[in-house]
């Protein structure tokens, strides 16, 4: 078996259930957006259990314009030996707003790793926004993230991950008890040219996640990657500066990503609905920007 990364280098032994990638265990979701008239639309979808979407809905109030995909998975998270692929092709012109049913949930494993692969091809004016709920990592998961992005210069990508400590509340709680999360992100422009390779590896038995200075008494992560024309990323960051709580519930920040790539955001919380807020914040700040729309007030149960 192929090992993606050093940190898997240990965890190639197979599972004594299904093999990896075996029967329900090798998941892939195509998507593709076109601009079609007044509005755009997904107008190809190719799909492979566990994985699948719903059909596109037009419910976004400050963009309505715009379908809103929630992808969904049947298997309830990802096991030992899970290998996921996902891919989102963007026409020019093209918008959607793709989000997840729920939190994916990286389950207890004692042998090998959960992987998954995504793929973003964004046009141009393409204008995609990819907010998932967030990783929860059980005691002793390990999860591979690869993401790549080819973007033209004029498209628009706001991508977040939001990792959590784990199950806090789970028997005696299991914060930061997961073996790895390995998560790479990295993007170029459609005739080759290199933006940025960024690699997030948390192994917390090697090195603790909970001193100061890196996670502290914070419980939640979350990283918002901003792929967008240099004016739009010089403006949102003048105006999302380094900020943090007097209560100490949250700190967050935008810096410049190299090669005019556009910015990435981080936030620390102290929980989920804290670290949703402030992701908000600045989804708020790049949609008026770049598309010149609000975003509408969050569902009654958000």
């Amino acid at each position: 078996m192929q090992v993606l990364a050093s940190e898997l280098a240990s965890y190639q032994d197979e599972p004594k259930q299904l093999a990896t990638g075996g029967l329900g265990k090798e998941a892939l979701l195509r998507l593709r957006f076109e601009a079609r008239a007044e509005r755009s639309i997904l107008a190809f979808m190719e799909r492979k259990a566990p994985l699948l979407v719903q059909k596109a809905l037009y419910c976004d109030e400050g963009m309505p314009d715009t379908p809103v995909v929630y992808i969904i998975t049947t298997s309830g998270g990802l096991v030992q030996g899970d290998r996921y692929t996902v891919e989102f092709d963007m026409r020019p012109r093209a918008r959607a707003h793709v989000t997840t049913q729920a939190a994916t949930k990286i389950h207890e494993m004692d042998a090998n790793y959960a992987a998954q692969t995504q793929e973003f091809l964004l046009d141009d004016g393409a204008y995609l926004e990819y907010l998932p709920e967030p990783i929860i990592p059980s005691r002793h998961s390990r999860f591979h993230s690869r993401t790549r992005v080819r973007i033209a210069e004029s498209a628009t990508l706001l991508y977040a991950e939001t990792l959590l400590a784990g199950r806090l509340h789970y028997r005696e709680g299991e914060r930061f008890q997961f073996d790895v999360y390995s998560s790479s992100v990295s993007a170029e422009r459609p005739e080759g040219a290199k933006l940025f390779t960024e690699k997030l590896l948390i192994e917390p038995e090697h090195a603790d996640v909970r001193n100061i200075g890196v996670m502290g008494n914070f419980n939640v992560f979350g990283s918002v990657v901003l792929l967008t024309p240099r004016e739009h990323a010089a403006a949102i960051q003048q105006t999302m500066g380094a900020q943090w709580s007097r209560a100490g519930e949250w700190a967050d920040g935008a810096s410049r990503l190299p090669n005019d790539a556009g910015l990435v955001y981080r936030v620390v919380a102290a929980d989920t609905q804290t670290a949703r807020e402030r992701i908000r914040a600045f989804w708020k700040l790049v949609r008026l920007q770049v598309a010149g729309c609000p975003v509408a007030n969050p569902f009654p149960w958000r």
